[in-house]
């Protein structure tokens, strides 16, 4: 299978004999490859008068896709947390634990530091996310950033690996008919957050198998 290296290559041969860009694009077109492969192979080269391929600066951008999706990563995880201990925060005022009773003032801390920390990290996940969104809609092949897939797929680990814990414990209390109101509504919660996740990187990669950068 080829590669973009070769793809590369091909677009600048093709280039360097003069060959229109829309002819090339056709060509690699009707052989298979990815429109917006395509375009980033051509976009590697300036569109000018001269009779040879003028290559076009290309940043290394390993060190800013790392810290950008690594601060992305990061603070979905911190809102994911404490997201949910602010509604098991309202679980346990709601339907107090008879076994258990927390110091006088414990669920108030709790759930402010929480909401001190979503405070924090929401606002710089949401602007992270717009970021590294206007990003892909200008550039597709940003999605191929090796970081992004790492951190994405780790993502999708740990969120498959909270919700198949989370059916386990729910089956295991069932049939041990240990259910309780409070304990399903926590179950809820997990699996509401880790699913919303799941579910929202599970498209981002089919989105990058699309574009045909996964």
């Amino acid at each position: 299978m080829a590669t973009a290296d070769e793809l590369t290559s091909f677009v600048k041969d093709g280039l360097s004999r003069g060959l229109p860009r829309r002819d090339l694009e056709d060509a690699l077109g009707a052989a298979g490859w990815k429109t917006v492969e395509i375009r980033s192979a051509l976009e590697r080269f300036a569109d000018t008068a001269l009779p040879i391929p003028v290559p076009r600066p290309r940043a290394n951008l390993s060190a800013r896709d790392a810290f950008v999706y690594l601060v992305l990563f990061s603070t979905l995880y911190i809102v994911a947390f404490n997201v949910g201990s602010v509604l098991f925060s309202f679980i346990d005022a709601w339907i107090p634990d008879p076994g258990f009773d927390p110091p006088a003032g414990y669920l108030a801390r709790a759930t402010r530091w929480n909401v001190s920390a979503l405070i924090a990290a929401a606002p710089v996940f949401l602007f992270v996310s717009t970021l590294t969104g206007r990003d892909i809609r200008r550039d597709p092949m940003t999605r191929a950033s090796k970081v992004r897939r790492w951190l994405t797929y780790l993502t999708l680990f740990v969120a498959a690996g909270l919700l198949i814990g989370d059916v386990t414990t729910l089956v295991y209390n069932v049939l041990g008919g240990e259910l309780t109101l409070r304990f399903v509504s926590k179950a809820a919660v997990v699996a509401a957050i880790a699913g919303a996740v799941f579910l929202y990187y599970t498209a981002d990669v089919r989105a990058a198998e699309r574009d045909g950068v996964s």
